[in-house]
């Protein structure tokens, strides 16, 4: 950084000291402009006149005045007009003492808006140029008197167009910010959007291999003593679902990876195409499934493919951990028109299969996706005991939706009334407190 520049930030950071050192400009170029004496009418020449005590006292005056000028810019140009006029009534010759009017009027257009800057501008030029054509010793049409009414005009226009100038900047510095806080905020909704969504991978991942898991460990535990054949089965289908656990939680985690890291699994997300391999699995576990498909044909786009096929894996994991021994499943998925819809139910008694679990996330998640979707989600018990899970997402996905941002007024639970309905804890749980522990 150069001495100018520091010299510059120097006085920008201590105001009135700027102030001062242009004051004190102001009345070295008076003093000076002092000096000049007309010669007979004929052009201007250097005298070795000196200046009048009196003029000089009202140069003095009106330079001390400008050290105020960004405190009071107003009085400042009263106090600076005042001795300007004085000086056109006395001065014979005429000092410049205006010129610290003009500076004090480009001050107060220069820190006022448009309308006062016209109005204190021409009330300072009528004032001055009267001043000096009528109480002047020279004629009314003399060349120094039209040159205050052209100084003064100059030092209200420059001073308007240094504030706009400013107005213009700082307009430009606004609309910067805000664009830079609305790309920030952008920014950062799409990193919540992106983080719920991984979480809602996760949670579905683990949920349901953790339940297979959890069943087949009580299964092996239960028969390890009288059926051994039947416990290593029941290993065998806990080592199979955690390797499943494990290859989807290292494809939904590669998402995380940064540019330099190791390539992330390349493998297509689960889908409608694993829907028999998830039945399989989960009748595996113990639980009868049985699944009707009318979508034959159907592409499916692959976030319409994705939640389909973790609506259906959360919903048969919910039926496993709580419709109780003896419950049957059904999924059955449906091409109505522009829509794709799935159905899960169960005829389970209700026993919770973790008695006294806390509530989870499951149903709150299925609502997550189907609502990012542009679809509807309804849950709730059945007539005659059991719980349903419905889901109509598009075929065609809408191009720009924020998840959870629009509330889908069908999500909320909805239950049957006639004999045999369901109002056991499993019902209110499932709900009254959406979601199921993961």
């Amino acid at each position: 950084m150069s001495t100018l520049d520091r010299a510059r930030r120097s006085l920008k950071a201590h105001p009135l000291a700027l102030d001062a050192a242009i004051a004190a400009g102001v009345l070295l170029c008076m003093v000076a402009g002092s000096f000049v004496v007309p010669k007979d009418g004929h052009g201007v020449s250097w005298g070795v006149r000196t200046p009048d005590p009196f003029a000089l006292l009202l140069m003095l005056l009106g330079a001390a005045a400008l050290v105020f000028r960004r405190r009071a810019p107003k009085t400042v140009l009263a106090v600076t007009g005042g001795v300007s006029l004085v000086e056109f009534v006395t001065g014979d010759p005429r000092a410049p003492v205006a010129m610290s009017a003009v500076i004090a009027l480009y001050t107060v257009a220069s820190t006022t808006d448009r309308s006062t800057t016209w109005r204190v501008g021409l009330l300072t030029m009528t004032v001055l140029t009267a001043g000096a054509m009528l109480g002047g010793p020279l004629p009314w049409y003399a060349q120094e008197n039209l040159a205050v009414l052209a100084w003064t005009g100059i030092g209200a226009t420059a001073g308007d167009a240094v504030r706009s100038r400013r107005a213009v900047m700082q307009a430009i510095r606004e609309r910067a910010e805000r664009a830079e806080r609305t790309r920030e905020e952008e920014a950062r909704r799409r990193v919540a959007e992106e983080r719920l969504r991984i979480a809602r991978d996760l949670h579905d991942v683990v949920a349901h291999h953790i339940a297979l898991v959890n069943v087949q460990a009580g299964v092996a535990a239960h028969v390890m003593d009288k059926r051994p054949d039947q416990a290593k089965e029941a290993l065998a289908h806990v080592r199979e679902a955690s390797r499943s656990a494990l290859n989807e939680l290292r494809a939904t985690v590669g998402l995380l990876r940064q540019s330099g890291d190791p390539e992330a699994p390349t493998e297509p997300a689960p889908g409608l195409s694993r829907l028999e391999e998830l039945a399989a699995a989960v009748r595996s576990a113990g639980l009868p499934v049985e699944v009707a498909r009318a979508d034959q044909g159907i592409d499916l786009p692959a976030a319409v493919d994705l939640a389909a096929y973790r609506i259906v894996q959360e919903a048969l994991t919910n039926v496993q951990k709580h419709a109780g021994a003896g419950a049957r499943a059904e999924v059955s998925v449906v091409r109505v028109g522009p829509h794709v819809e799935i159905t899960v139910l169960d005829d389970g008694a209700g026993q919770d299969a973790a008695p006294g679990g806390g509530g989870g996330h499951g149903l709150l998640g299925m609502r997550e996706r189907v609502s990012a979707l542009g679809g509807t989600l309804t849950t709730g018990p059945r007539y005659g005991g059991g719980f349903r899970v419905h889901a109509i997402l598009p075929v065609e996905t809408r191009p720009e939706t924020r998840s959870g941002t629009r509330a889908d007024t069908r999500c909320g639970p909805r239950a049957e009334t006639g004999p045999g309905t369901r109002t056991d804890s499993r019902a209110q749980r499932r709900t009254t407190a959406p979601g199921e522990p993961a």
